[in-house]
């Protein structure tokens, strides 16, 4: 009972500060004055006068499009080159070489996409000034790319007659939204704990008296604090928030938990206070709850039952505790982990490698379809507009009428971009993961045999690109194959999605708004929630399904039946 209390308590704080909050993106997209206007205000202006434009300037769709992918391309060279000049770079006191040329692409591509994959221990790889001014920098710009593309979607469906402008978006996402939030959050990260110094690592004495062991230290808080905002993921630590450093009380366990969901929970009541009708808000913030406590409810039961192996050996029943800190409980472990996969952020305080395989399947399923289930920041909710976009389409051939959505008639050229953004989940998790399997150079990195072998590659690649970022600690990414392959997948995932919603968006933009009529088919009731959640589950059941059999299904027959 106390489980679900707490359960209930988290998600009633993300549902209350998520519609202030939406409300706030509303205005921020709407470029309308916000609160924060009159601290940022000045700052705003100087910055879009920097960049050549102003508030209320507008682009063509092929030019948003085209301005952000050069954007982010110029961030990925700019981090790719201060990566592999590390060495020599300034603010370096632990002395760290430059990155090898695979690790430095891994790295780049990991931060600029917003999936935070790391094939490297974070303190003992970079130094401060590559996670400050390389890795923290992009934790913010990779969201604000995230949140501008749903702010041209939104736009495009709101009739507003423009998409408008990439670095307008990307200037007010930052200034407006994740600075100040994050800006708060590292503060109260600090007052939990987490350091925010610009200090040499200090060398510490164990009890045992052995050999002195050193921790390091630097601006961990402003790190922790945006990454979990703008579900970014990756830990200034090799073991993330499971680092005391990192996550040092239950107060923080929460604060970080919560930081998770926020912004992608808002993106849906922004959405429909933007076009005008507070219904559709709710209709797609209602489907992805939906989605996110089943996945939740069902990794919860996997790791609080006893593992019949364990118990057979007459130990008494006990929840599955490996992998897990024992100051945060398995209900935080699961809870963190549903979110962490379901809001496409990958940081863990726990280790999802020695979760019982129902439960890694779990945040594999989360991850496997398609960052629908709240979803990066604003990442989520575009995704999950392709699934809306099928789902009206099906809705359609069941009443024999072409499909709309919003007044706007889906037609061939949106089914056919939707299905092309769908499309880049099972390629580019399917096609590496099959690679990995066939060759030697991706089957060395396989710590386990059998089932779990399978479950680490299948989990690495649907992590990749799902942008999520988390991982079985068991598998060895640092390969130059793994690099290289990972860093494709992300790229995959990140633009194989961004490029035909976009273009969607551009197309759905010229078209005129049909009034409602007697045939129209509703998209804001129960039974629109209910099709849609169906198709997300069937869509990602029907592609993923054999590949989980083999991995994480048969690994818990196995362990049901004791190996035989």
């Amino acid at each position: 009972m106390s489980d679900l209390l707490h359960l209930s308590i988290y998600f009633g704080v993300v549902l209350g500060l998520s519609l202030p909050l939406g409300r706030h993106l509303a205005q921020v997209y709407g470029n309308r004055p916000t609160i924060m206007t009159p601290l940022v205000g000045g700052l705003e202006r100087l910055m879009l006068h920097l960049g050549g434009c102003k508030v209320d300037d507008q682009q063509k769709p092929l030019a948003y499009l085209v301005t952000l992918l050069m954007f982010n391309a110029l961030g990925a060279v700019f981090l790719y080159g201060l990566l592999l000049l590390q060495g020599i770079l300034p603010w370096n006191p632990a002395h760290l070489p430059g990155l090898r040329p695979d690790l430095a692409f891994n790295v780049a591509v990991s931060f600029v996409t917003n999936t935070n994959w790391q094939s490297y221990g974070g303190e003992a790889t970079l130094s401060p000034l590559s996670q400050s001014l390389g890795l923290v920098t992009q934790n913010f710009l990779s969201a604000a790319t995230g949140m501008a593309v749903a702010a041209a979607l939104i736009r495009s469906l709101a009739g507003h007659g423009s998409m408008g402008h990439c670095h307008v978006d990307l200037i007010r996402s930052v200034l407006h939204v994740l600075l100040p939030i994050a800006l708060l959050g590292s503060l109260l990260l600090v007052s939990q704990g987490v350091p925010q110094n610009w200090g040499i690592p200090v060398t510490a004495h164990t009890l045992e008296n052995q050999a002195p062991i050193t921790i390091p230290q630097g601006p961990v808080a402003s790190q922790i604090s945006i990454k979990q905002l703008g579900t970014n993921g990756g830990g200034y630590f090799n073991a993330n928030s499971a680092h005391p450093y990192e996550n040092p009380t239950p107060l923080s366990n929460l604060l970080e938990s919560l930081f998770i969901l926020l912004i992608p929970a808002a993106f849906p009541w922004a959405f429909g206070r933007m076009v005008g009708d507070f219904r559709q808000g709710r209709a797609v913030f209602m489907a992805m709850t939906i989605l996110f406590l089943g996945g939740a409810a069902v990794l919860y039961w996997a790791e609080q039952s006893p593992n019949p192996m364990v118990t057979d050996l007459a130990i008494a029943p006990m929840a599955n505790m490996e992998g897990k800190e024992v100051r945060f409980s398995v209900r935080d472990a699961a809870l963190w982990a549903a979110a962490t996969t379901a809001a496409s952020n990958g940081s863990v305080n726990s280790m999802h490698d020695s979760f019982t395989p129902l439960g890694g399947m779990v945040a594999m399923v989360n991850m496997m379809v398609g960052e629908v289930i709240f979803g990066g920041v604003g990442a989520g909710f575009y995704t999950m507009f392709v699934f809306v976009i099928l789902t009206v389409f099906i809705a359609g051939l069941m009443v024999g009428r072409t499909p709309e959505y919003l007044g706007k008639k889906i037609e061939s050229r949106e089914i056919k971009l939707a299905m092309l953004a769908e499309l880049t989940i099972p390629v580019g998790t399917l096609l590496f993961a099959a690679l990995a399997v066939v060759l030697p150079a991706g089957r060395h990195s396989v710590l386990n045999a059998d089932p779990h072998g399978l479950s680490e590659i299948l989990y690495a690649y649907t992590s990749a690109t799902a942008n999520n970022g988390s991982a079985f600690a068991g598998f060895n990414a640092n390969t130059v194959f793994h690099n290289t392959c990972l860093g494709f997948a992300m790229l995959i995932g990140r633009y194989g999605l961004i490029v035909p919603v976009l273009l969607l968006a551009g197309g759905l933009l010229d078209k005129k708004r049909l009034p409602v009529t007697s045939g129209t088919f509703p998209t804001h009731g129960p039974i629109f929630v209910m099709l849609l959640v169906c198709v997300v589950l069937i869509v990602g059941g029907l592609t993923f399904f054999p590949a989980l059999a083999l991995g994480p299904i048969a690994e818990h027959f196995l362990m049901v039946g004791h190996g035989n």
